[in-house]
């Protein structure tokens, strides 16, 4: 990524922008045949990135000083470059060529992150765990489960990225994008030489709200990254100790306190996907420019390209790492299954009484009544239920010893893992 945003390639593409311009000017007449390769040849892996910075302090415009530079290497053909086009044709589409590279080191990270969630799946597809809802345990679940939930995610994310992807575009439209000085078929052909789209209306500047799609996909790809970090987090505190991050020989958690294990890598992330947020936010305020163009967003997107790119493919690579080298405790998750003394299962007995005969409202009274007495006064639910003449009445011991079975209450999560592991990014 910082090759990527560097000044000499940012440069090299520019040249290969008025290259590709000036091949489908040669085309149409425009232009002397084999300017192109004339100046490809003097010009081309040999731009001084200090030199255009160089000039730019004196001509206080970055493209002029480009064109300057090249013309110092190439001489009399390069007059030929940038005939009838403005500063926005080579910036615009420069910055969805380098945004599309950039996705796609993107894309390659949310691909291993997927990959490495599946295979965490198929390890703890039958783990049983406790599943909990507003903090509290609610019904079991199976760790492969909960892992899928987040490859479901992770499959959309590929698929918004793809799409945002798609988007980006580019123009070669001249001032105010009306081809006044150009011919609208040499925008067509250069565009289609270097593989970017052709912007539908360009207004000497590519439409914002396409680079505003890609930042705002590419918070959704930390908010999922986020999803995972807190998940893990919660699960390393001490009171659960369900999981924690892996930790490496010699490594220490805590300057006072020796014996500290901290989720650093998921505290991590989850700060840094707040970036993401932000940056998203900025994007979305870049849309709306005065009349045909201003230059508002251009010092925003100097700022938020590079860092909102390099930051979602750092992001990916680490909580690809985490996954691959969470530790998974379940004998703890079997434990905290376990904590509430069947309380868990309370749901099963509700509606096997109301399949019994018994009214809704009148079985859910006598659950709660015996699962506030478990919890208070100790004892298990399935005890509990057991001193309740009416509930054992309704449904004998049988009944109630089937409500507590774990592999009946779980019996349909195999499914739903093969669901997310075969479900496309659209569907998943």
């Amino acid at each position: 990524m910082n090759a990527l945003w560097s000044d000499a390639h940012r440069f090299d593409t520019w040249l290969a922008v008025e290259l590709a311009a000036c091949v489908a000017m040669e085309r149409h007449g425009a232009v002397p045949a084999g300017t192109a390769a004339r100046v490809r040849s003097l010009a081309e892996g040999k731009l001084d990135p200090a030199r255009i910075l160089e000039i730019e302090k004196r001509t206080r415009h970055d493209v002029i000083a480009f064109l300057t530079h090249v013309e110092e290497l190439a001489g009399e053909p390069a007059r030929w470059l940038h005939l009838g086009m403005t500063s926005s044709d080579v910036l615009d589409t420069t910055l969805s060529l380098l945004m599309s590279e950039a996705l796609d080191h993107i894309l390659a990270g949310q691909q291993r992150l997927n990959a490495v969630l599946v295979k965490r799946i198929d390890e703890h597809r039958k783990t049983p765990m406790v599943g909990r809802s507003h903090g509290i345990h609610a019904e079991p679940v199976t760790l492969g489960l909960v892992l899928a939930g987040f490859l479901a995610e992770g499959k959309r994310n590929l698929s918004r990225l793809e799409h945002a992807q798609a988007q980006l575009a580019g123009t070669i439209s001249g001032a105010v994008g009306t081809y006044a000085h150009l011919e609208p078929a040499v925008e067509e052909e250069a565009l289609e030489s270097l593989d970017v789209v052709r912007e539908t209306v360009p207004t000497q500047v590519v439409a914002r709200d396409r680079f505003a799609e890609v930042f705002n996909a590419l918070a959704l790809v930390g908010a999922g990254v986020e999803r995972i970090a807190l998940q893990v987090r919660h699960w390393q505190r001490t009171e659960v100790g369900e999981a924690e991050e892996a930790f490496g020989k010699g490594q220490k958690g805590s300057s006072a306190m020796p014996h500290k294990k901290n989720p650093i890598l998921s505290e991590n992330l989850t700060g840094l996907s707040r970036l993401l947020r932000g940056y998203a936010g900025t994007a979305l305020e870049d849309i709306a420019l005065w009349h045909e163009r201003d230059i508002s967003h251009s010092s925003v997107e100097r700022v938020i390209a590079p860092d909102a790119t390099t930051l979602a493919d750092f992001m990916l690579a680490r909580a690809a790492d985490l996954v691959e080298g969470l530790v998974f405790h379940t004998e703890q998750m079997r434990k905290n299954l376990d904590i509430t003394r069947g309380l868990i299962f309370s749901e099963g007995v509700l509606l096997a009484l109301v399949r019994a005969g018994m009214g809704r409202q009148l079985a859910y009274e006598r659950v709660q009544a015996a699962a506030l007495a478990a919890r208070d006064q100790g004892g298990t639910l399935h005890e509990r239920l057991l001193l309740d003449p009416e509930i054992v009445k309704q449904l004998h011991k049988e009944g109630i010893d089937a409500c507590f079975d774990l592999d009946h209450h779980l019996r349909h999560v195999g499914a739903i893992i093969d669901r997310a592991i075969s479900a496309g990014g659209e569907g998943g």
